[in-house]
């Protein structure tokens, strides 16, 4: 499915892929993660032709603990109606 929704795409194609997943079957000293690997879709030689983007690294506040990132406020019901114009 992953194929065929990649060579429909007309004007844009955003891939958004989990860099970890959770798993039942591991022991108890487990973090229960295992790590995602690309698809097979995409070799590495196409790698340079997508803009890979990945989640901004927490910066540590005075307390030591990660401060929230800033978050913007945007008005979705404006945004929709602008869509329909």
């Amino acid at each position: 499915m992953l194929y065929v929704a990649m060579t429909r795409a007309k004007d844009n194609l955003h891939l958004v892929v989990p860099q970890r997943f959770f798993t039942h079957g591991q022991s108890i000293q487990g973090d229960r993660h295992v790590y995602a690997s690309r698809t097979r879709f995409i070799p590495a030689p196409l790698l340079k032709l997508f803009e890979c983007i990945t989640w901004p690294v927490a910066e540590a506040g005075r307390d030591g603990r990660p401060t929230p990132p800033t978050l913007r406020r945007v008005d979705v019901s404006a945004r929709m109606r602008g869509m329909w114009r």
